[in-house]
């Protein structure tokens, strides 16, 4: 599918965004795992944690929609999980395959989890081995899924693994191998990343002088429960950023996603100088939310890197967007591995943004932009099959001079459907 775009005269109202992906992804295991009934209210239909639960059903785990819509999750417990009759197919979702890896390593039974043909180029050898460590039987095909797990011989034995990079993913594939190891298994996190798995647990943490441990005992039982999955954070990114950058704009969004592990765009944005308040904070079970008002203003280039930059790393190709369209250089840093997601999202933001007439540089680790206003022309650009790249472009075209033509616009759906509908009903034409 090829979107075409004309440049907007502003973005206006409230957006409606989908659910939490991160968070989403977790309850529905969660709560498979747990002692129970649970029910999750605002589960998404987006493609990712719809693969989610595919691979929980093809583990015997039942589940419905009750008449309110509430995803309804009925619990088997740590142990109940039943072997597949087939491969476990996890679409495009590194988040699937990565955190069902720890589940499945302790399970008493071998599986398989794949992927399509995007997610078996991504890199597993970082899941396969703590779950070797552990005494897991973990095959990859070169460091690539399929991913094999059979039966651990003597059982998975708890370990204190020092996550070698930030990554939600893995950290989370550890603490659930945890589950099911004997003993307490310790992750040591040197830079702090996203920290949904461990407030859904309700982990025990420590930390001194900026590095973090997480711990969690082998049998720790899952209470059953109501979950309320608050509106992506990661989706409003799009949004704040085409608000701010196209004069005259206004926006809102209710009940977003605030974990502070998170919203380091925020913090960015406002340092290049955005209007954006948060307002009405309060907490959702474990996680804090709020609403947030963004309204239109100039920006001036910054520089980021080092920690900030596992709190930021989703937001990165609409980061670049916006400084594009801000005043002078932007240096973005230590985020390498943009390179291993659904594509090369370093070298995609870079052609894109080139072809709309940016001044980009490519580095190995990041990207070097020199920002001259809101002056982009449009063009024709590509998805490269990625979801965050062809939003980050629609918001490129509302700036753009001249129509913007997005192929592969479809992938949009990986994350937020509706997408597009939604840019075009807050938007109104020049």
């Amino acid at each position: 599918m090829t979107q075409i775009l004309s440049p907007v005269s502003s973005l206006r109202g409230i957006v409606s965004l989908p659910a939490d992906k991160s968070i989403s992804h977790r309850s529905a295991m969660l709560s498979a795992l747990s002692d129970g009934t649970c029910r999750i209210h605002n589960y998404p239909q987006s493609a990712d944690p719809q693969s989610t639960l595919n691979v929980l059903r093809g583990l015997g785990v039942s589940m419905h929609r009750d008449d309110d819509d509430v995803l309804v999750i009925e619990g088997v417990g740590i142990d109940g999980l039943r072997p597949p009759d087939a491969p476990l197919d996890c679409g495009n979702s590194g988040t699937t395959m990565r955190l069902m890896s720890g589940i499945l390593a302790g399970q008493p039974f071998g599986s398989v989890l794949t992927g399509d043909d995007s997610l078996q180029q991504r890199p597993m050898k970082r899941v396969a081995d703590p779950m070797k460590a552990m005494g897991g039987r973990v095959i990859l095909v070169e460091g690539h899924a399929p991913i094999r797990l059979r039966p651990s011989r003597d059982g998975l034995s708890a370990i204190k693994y020092r996550l070698p990079m930030a990554s939600a993913q893995v950290k989370s594939c550890v603490l659930l191998a945890g589950l099911y190891a004997d003993g307490r298994t310790t992750v040591v996190e040197p830079t702090r990343c996203r920290d949904h798995t461990e407030r859904m647990l309700g982990l025990e943490t420590h930390e001194v002088g900026g590095v973090r441990e997480i711990y969690v005992d082998g049998g720790h039982r899952i209470d059953p429960r109501t979950w309320t999955v608050p509106g992506d954070f990661s989706g409003a990114a799009f949004f704040m950023v085409a608000a701010t950058i196209t004069p005259d704009s206004a926006i809102r969004f209710k009940n977003v996603g605030l974990n502070p592990s998170r919203t380091a765009l925020i913090d960015v944005l406002i340092d290049m100088g955005a209007d954006i308040r948060v307002e009405n904070e309060r907490a959702e079970g474990s996680e804090p939310i709020g609403d947030v008002r963004v309204t239109s203003a100039p920006l001036e280039g910054v520089e980021i890197g080092g920690r900030v930059i596992p709190n930021l790393i989703d937001e990165i190709p609409v980061l670049a967007v916006a400084a594009a369209c801000a005043e002078g250089q932007t240096v973005i840093r230590d985020a390498e591995e943009l390179r291993v997601k659904e594509t090369d999202r370093l070298h995609a933001i870079t052609e894109n943004l080139r072809a709309m007439g940016a001044q980009i540089e490519e580095r190995p680790d990041g990207l070097v932009i020199d920002g001259n206003g809101p002056n982009l022309l449009g063009t024709t650009v590509d998805s490269f099959d990625d979801h965050r790249i062809a939003m980050a472009m629609g918001v490129a075209a509302c700036v753009a001079h001249g129509e913007t033509q997005i192929q592969g616009a479809e992938t949009a759906r990986v994350s937020f459907p509706g997408f597009w509908d939604e840019l075009d009903r807050v938007t109104t034409p020049r």
